[in-house]
């Protein structure tokens, strides 16, 4: 089974299980995931399935989006509120104090990752070394946030939600840390849900629940729900050959720019999608302007 299934992840499951239990499920070997999200998180995870594993290392850098649940006065080691309590305090903010420091963090920021991540250091995984106790040193990386909100906030409870629309490799968790040290009272995010990545909306997730079930019914019961490999690749500009070029294409060969008849202006900045006459879709195209060629950059006809 070739394509995409878009998975609300459930709390307490990690990206691999999700993955291993939509493995099982539709009885395809072959399964891989578009960005991890931590197991306290839930929401939009894209599953490639079959031929479709391929796209995974041409995935557009989209923006991802984000529902983070946060309290004030608290800080935690992991910074999440799963993790040992380091600080505690009675905080008295406001939605206006909040709010004045949210532009701070807009734009073009340097983010250190936190210390309980996947980040390598020295060839080993940073939340291994934080498990024994050592604080490494983290060079601060650089990502955008397009755009935070605050959604709402309740100054009874000290918790609110903020609305994050950013960049891969931005974590929320730490985006709610700093926040915290800004107010001056601490800050640990309780809740996560993605609501939108690789294009994909929490309105085109199915529960993993309905999955199982769905699996009970036989692997054609999946196919109303799999989406088309080149759905992930809707941002890159498309381009349809002729059947010869198609088929040269297909054997590895380029395509000379100037012949492409459906291709009026060439951007050497981005990728294409190539599609037969009948619109069946070749793969991905990258144009050149040393050589004025198209090259097949990934094949998934007939894969």
């Amino acid at each position: 089974m070739n394509g995409i299934l878009i998975i609300d992840k459930p709390q307490d499951y990690t990206s691999f299980d999700v993955v291993a239990v939509v493995r099982g499920c539709v009885r395809e070997r072959k399964a891989g995931h578009t960005g991890t999200l931590d197991p306290m998180a839930t929401g939009v995870l894209p599953v490639l399935l079959g031929s479709a594993t391929k796209a995974q290392s041409l995935l557009p850098d989209t923006d991802k989006e984000y529902e983070a649940a946060f309290r004030l006065g608290i800080t935690t080691d992991t910074l999440d509120i799963t993790g040992r309590v380091l600080t505690q305090t009675v905080p008295h903010c406001t939605e206006a104090q909040i709010e004045a420091f949210l532009p701070q963090f807009q734009g073009d920021i340097l983010q250190k990752p936190p210390m309980y991540s996947a980040v390598f250091k020295n060839g080993v995984r940073l939340y291994e070394l934080a498990r024994k106790g050592i604080e490494a040193e983290r060079e601060a990386r650089p990502v955008h946030i397009e755009a935070l909100n605050l959604l709402h906030f309740d100054e009874t409870t000290q918790s609110g939600s903020l609305q994050v629309v950013c960049s891969k490799g931005t974590y929320i968790r730490s985006l709610c840390d700093d926040l915290g040290k800004l107010l001056g009272c601490g800050c640990v995010m309780t809740g996560l849900r993605r609501v939108k990545a690789c294009g994909y909306s929490i309105a085109d997730a199915v529960p993993l629940s309905e999955i199982r079930r769905l699996a009970q019914e036989g692997t054609e019961a999946f196919l109303p729900l799999i989406r088309p490999v080149e759905s992930v690749f809707e941002v890159f500009p498309s381009v349809c050959v002729s059947e010869k070029q198609a088929q040269r294409f297909k054997n590895g060969a380029s395509l000379m720019l100037s012949r492409l008849r459906t291709l009026s202006e060439v951007s050497y900045e981005t990728l294409y999608r190539v599609y037969a006459p009948d619109g069946t879709f070749l793969g991905i195209g990258e144009p050149s302007a040393e050589t004025q060629e198209m090259r097949m950059k990934k094949l998934f006809a007939g894969a």
